[in-house]
């Protein structure tokens, strides 16, 4: 992979805004900016939103809290973290995180190595720049999730039935 000289500066509300599962991700850097080695974006997480429990094979995830609560599900540990909170998940972690609360989290999630972004980007619909509110959770979204997650080194832990 060939080094990138050219820096990246994004503005309040700007970058490519998609709405996962329920939740509105604007990506601040992503692979393709950082020469693979990283990916940050800015997570808006509604009341009840947030990932089923799951495991990465392939990266580290970081957490930065902004507003808002975020509670997070780390093996057996269950965590309600606030504003100025941070968390790591390293590779291998059974993880989850959900806005428990009554107000909308926002906070910043970062992958080191990049690569998980581009699940998102084949998952979910764009929304435009700026934009706070995500599209609807339908069947088919979680569906799909399930089904291409293990494309991008991801264990999603579903309940037995």
């Amino acid at each position: 992979m060939s080094e990138s000289s050219t820096p990246v500066l994004r503005s309040p509300g700007k970058g490519r805004t998609i709405s996962v599962v329920g939740d509105v991700y604007r990506f601040l850097a992503t692979g393709a900016e950082t020469n693979g080695k990283y990916a940050l974006w800015e997570a808006i997480v509604p009341p009840g939103g947030g990932p089923p429990p799951h495991v990465h094979s392939r990266e580290e995830e970081g957490f930065y809290i902004l507003e808002g609560e975020i509670t997070f599900q780390v093996g057996d540990r269950t965590v309600v973290a606030g504003p100025g909170t941070f968390a790591n998940m390293p590779v291998g972690t059974p993880h989850a995180f959900k806005n428990a609360g009554t107000q909308t989290a926002r906070m910043l999630i970062s992958v080191a190595p990049a690569g998980l972004e581009e699940m998102f980007f084949e998952l979910a619909p764009e929304l435009p720049e700026g934009s706070t509110e995500a599209v609807p959770t339908s069947p088919e979204e979680v569906a799909k999730l399930i089904a291409i997650a293990p494309n991008y080194g991801i264990k999603v832990l579903v309940p037995a039935h």
